[in-house]
């Protein structure tokens, strides 16, 4: 139970709250309080009873509280009323209300032991594994790791010291060509089956390297001598599945793998309304009341208060210093499964803002009355404003004190979320901006977001020629074999260019390469990059590989797609002196003419091809 720091030792303030717990204490209705009774300052009060709603109770083995002298209760003030910061009568009801929604019908016994642990315990919040930091540092994730590409994508990031996971579908045959210490995992994108969420945690970003096998028909070496020449040198057909569920379907497959851990570029939304999607929460009042306070607030939804004229979330209420109180908030219940949005570096509230100062707290842990990380934001009156509190930002708090030797905050496990309003800051210090009376603050939305510059998250090994079969007045003689044969490979190229488009599609930041005609040549020729799907020529693999690896830190290249090709003709071989090799190159020079939303298909919007 989130409390501020009322009775803190720090403040001059004073706490006139008094704990009974003794069947002894009250021997009957009419009996006066023993002078051995005794009463105490609760330096971290967890429930407390002001003393002017003290009544005098008979003897039970559960909590007493003690009344001076009966008093009619005043009703509780209007939310829309102004409260002066005065004692007034308590109100058990909505106290008792707080603890139902949150946890349920109360257990005395249990309620009563748990408060004590909590008086004189320090909260224990989960400490994370070896495994679990390791799981939220960011794994590079290689698709079609055993091939061409993929196998000398693995190397350039063992070789930069870069953290991955390797998807084969064969064991045996990627701990072969990978080495047995690999991190690996057994997946076939075309069967869903075998793509299940927990294969992918802590996996960040994506390069994929898995195609659609094209073999010579009349076969090949035990070492694949005519696929390494490339398809322009042997009758091609699909070997395996089809293109259809290769580039389509199992890119979809994947894409929907990932989705609970590689960023989007417009964040997760946790609560509100976002176009036409909207996300609910259960958000219960959490007021001082719980400390003996008046002040007052809700959550509610108004159907016409948001940005647009559509609806909006709306934190409203009173909020008062009388009884030694003066906050008030608005808490989730812990949500039924922990949202992990470790892909992320920070929330982002929409709100329109009232001038005053207000706190977002978030929880980690599923006990009630724990650590919760908070950030504090100013609100400018009557504006709508994006408050982006990013998770390095977040203090953990415990009663409005600093809990220095807390863990870090743990972005893969959240619990709940709360919004205050309070008087109190951390450590003692107060609210610049608080006044006591009537609140509102409307939220639309609660989300996550990815800080600037946004870089690829997904980087997808397509191919040059996927706009161009059918495409009008190009002369197909000219073209590759893959372009000339689409229809005879069961439209490979087209399920490539509709593969690319999920990406596209998808939120998720991308980058898609389309190179030429792969060869097994060395990196280090120089490079022509082109966009519209026009080029053809030849690319070494290696190159290819170091390509998509420097992509992910890049964000000239984020949502770009291009070809790309050596200058070297196919006529001539590209070798490079081993004693000597050519420097590698810094990619961002390539990539810094790329520009978004060229892509080859604006020469077929009058001409679609069909399937």
């Amino acid at each position: 139970m989130v409390m501020e720091g009322c009775c803190s030792s720090s403040t001059s303030l004073q706490c006139n709250y008094y704990y009974y717990y003794s069947p002894a204490i009250v021997s009957n209705r009419n009996s006066s309080i023993s002078t051995k009774t005794q009463s105490f300052h609760l330096p971290k009060p967890f429930l407390q009873i002001p003393q002017s709603s003290k009544r005098t109770l008979r003897a039970k083995p559960s909590l007493v509280v003690v009344r001076s002298k009966r008093t009619p209760r005043a009703k509780p003030s209007p939310i829309t009323t102004t409260i002066s910061a005065v004692k007034q009568d308590w109100d058990l009801g909505r106290f008792l209300k707080t603890l139902y929604f949150f946890n349920g019908p109360p257990n005395p016994l249990s309620f009563i032991q748990s408060a004590f642990n909590k008086l004189f315990a320090s909260p224990s919040p989960k400490e994370l594994s070896v495994r679990e930091i390791m799981e939220t540092s960011g794994i590079v994730l290689v698709t079609g790791a055993t091939g061409g590409v993929g196998s000398r994508v693995v190397n350039v990031l063992r070789n930069k010291g870069i953290p991955f996971r390797a998807l084969a579908r064969n064991e045996e045959k990627a701990r072969r060509m990978l080495g047995p210490d690999v991190d690996l995992v057994i997946g076939d994108i075309t069967d869903t089956t075998t793509m299940t969420p927990e294969k992918f945690k802590g996996v960040r970003k994506i390069i994929n390297a898995a195609s659609v096998i094209i073999g010579p028909k009349e076969g090949d070496t035990p070492d694949r001598a005519k696929y390494n020449q490339g398809v322009k040198f042997f009758e091609p057909e699909i070997k395996g599945p089809s293109p259809e569920m290769v580039e389509y379907i199992g890119m979809r497959n994947l894409i929907n793998a990932l989705s609970g851990s590689v960023a989007l570029r417009n964040g997760k939304l946790l609560f509100g309304f976002e176009g036409t999607n909207r996300k609910d929460l259960p958000w219960g009042a959490l007021d001082d009341v719980v400390m003996g306070g008046v002040s007052e607030s809700a959550f509610i939804i108004d159907p016409t208060g948001g940005e647009n004229g559509g609806p909006t979330g709306l934190f409203k209420g009173v909020v008062s210093t009388a009884n030694n109180g003066g906050f008030t908030s608005v808490r989730t219940r812990n949500f039924s499964e922990p949202e992990d949005v470790s892909a992320y570096d920070g929330f982002e509230l929409r709100v329109k803002g009232d001038g005053h100062r207000y706190k977002l707290i978030v929880r980690t842990s599923s006990e009630w009355d724990t650590v919760g990380y908070t950030a504090s934001f100013d609100t400018v009156k009557d504006e709508w404003q994006s408050i982006r509190l990013a998770f390095s930002s977040l203090r953990p708090v415990f009663r409005a004190r600093t809990v220095s030797d807390a863990p870090a905050f743990d972005s893969s496990n959240i619990i709940s979320l709360q919004l205050m309003f309070s008087k109190f800051e951390y450590d003692g210090k107060l609210n610049p901006s608080f006044v006591e009376g009537t609140f509102q603050l409307p939220l639309s939305s609660i989300q996550t977001y990815i800080k600037e510059p946004i870089n690829p998250r997904f980087v997808h090994v397509s191919s040059a020629g996927v706009t161009r079969p059918d495409r009008p007045g190009l002369d197909l003689s000219k073209q590759p074999p893959a372009v000339r044969l689409n229809k005879e490979l069961d439209y490979v190229l087209t399920f490539k260019l509709k593969g690319e488009d999920l990406i596209r599609e998808s939120g998720i930041p991308y980058t898609i390469v389309r190179p030429c005609a792969l060869t097994e040549e060395p990196a280090g020729a120089d490079l022509i990059f082109d966009q519209g799907d026009n080029i053809t020529g030849k690319i070494s693999r290696e190159e290819v590989a170091r390509i998509c690896v420097a992509a992910l830190d890049s964000p000239y290249a984020c949502d770009k797609t291009f070809e790309v090709k050596s200058v070297i003709p196919f006529s001539e071989p590209f070798t490079i002196d081993p004693e000597n090799p050519p420097p590698e190159k810094d990619y961002n020079i390539y990539f810094k003419d790329l520009k978004e939303g060229i892509t080859g298909k604006e020469q077929l919007e009058q001409n679609p091809v069909t399937v």
